[in-house]
């Protein structure tokens, strides 16, 4: 069982005259910042000019830098942009012009696990993950309460980098709720695995896959889109409240039969074995060189992924489906 520490168990002393330069001002960006602000921690923030974030950022009273007079102000530097980024940030902005002494702090464990910053040895690495989007960070820590995060230290150099990390975690909230420890691989591996076998990509065909059985059986497209897709959401979040019990609790004793008896029909041992071979192309980097690949040549996959997906039956059916549930707002994806 992981090892978990509280507000009690923290020294947020060791962050008292050191000053965290944000770099991003994002989802997790803004709401680390403001976090630490609230909770008398001394904040700056590091932009690139241009950034349409700048504003924002001093309209909520933050100091903005460049990335790199940011990074020279630093004693804490926090990576807050995305992963695909990183590298080129720390090798032209803060590599050259941070302290001999800075702490570097990620929020997720993918540029520091795959080689694409390597920092000195001298200086302190740590992880700050916290398991929730930005605006629920914010969110819980004006309410008085924390999101669950997870803390690693790459390196060690000082020997107080694990004080340090705690006290990160607990001015930003963290340690209200509890912050778990891992390492640098554990986040970034299974990170990797749950968006592409479960979150993301595994969710994502199991709806399509449904909807386009039905489909092509003859079912209005409608009314597969309500059963394979709508309905997801209730599942989800009676998952989300009470475990897998809960939901079975709480669905039909129907629902539940077909349950018993569908669910390793579907995920079955070809299924299981295909979610080993994704785990081994992230444990040995093979899906961090070919995303890597992808962003140095312009994204030429994806961009073709995304839009064969847009076009999807599914995608149009819902958008018209949408239009018809008032209690949601309306949302439109911009291109990506």
């Amino acid at each position: 069982m992981a090892k978990v520490y509280y507000d009690k168990d923290v020294k947020l002393q060791v962050l008292e005259g050191k000053v965290v330069a944000v770099l991003g001002y994002g989802s997790q960006g803004h709401a680390h910042a403001q976090n630490l602000k609230d909770s008398g921690i001394s904040v700056i923030i590091g932009l690139h000019e241009g950034s349409k974030s700048r504003e924002t950022a001093r309209e909520d009273g933050f100091q903005v830098y460049s990335v790199a007079d940011a990074a020279s102000r630093g004693d804490i530097v926090m990576f807050l942009m995305p992963d695909h980024l990183q590298a080129g940030v720390y090798k032209e902005f803060v590599a050259p012009n941070m302290k001999a002494d800075a702490t570097l702090a990620f929020a997720h464990g993918f540029a520091i696990h795959y080689g694409q910053v390597t920092p000195p040895k001298k200086n302190d690495v740590f992880m700050i993950a916290p398991k929730g989007p930005g605006h629920i960070v914010r969110r819980m820590y004006t309410e008085g309460k924390g999101v669950p995060s997870l803390v690693a230290v790459y390196q060690n150099a000082s020997g107080g980098a694990m004080d340090v990390a705690l006290a990160y975690g607990a001015a930003i909230g963290a340690g209200r709720a509890g912050i778990l420890e891992t390492t640098f691989r554990e986040e970034t591996e299974s990170d990797l695995f749950g968006e592409q076998a479960v979150l993301c990509g595994g969710v994502t065909e199991l709806i399509k896959a449904g909807f386009e059985t039905l489909v092509e059986a003859g079912y209005q497209p409608e009314v597969a889109y309500f059963e394979c897709l709508h309905e997801m959401k209730l599942i989800v979040d009676l998952i989300f409240e009470g475990g897998l019990t809960w939901m079975r609790y709480s669905v039909s004793d129907t629902a539940k039969y077909g349950d018993s008896v569908a669910g390793k029909r579907i995920v079955d041992k070809n299924a299981r074995a295909e979610m080993k071979k994704l785990l081994d192309e992230i444990q040995d980097g093979s899906f961090a060189k070919d995303w890597i690949l992808e962003n140095m040549t312009g994204r030429p996959k994806m961009k073709k992924w995304v839009a064969a997906e847009r076009g999807q039956l599914i995608e149009r059916v819902g958008q018209d489906l949408r239009s018809m549930m008032p209690w949601l707002a309306k949302k439109e994806a911009p291109e990506y």
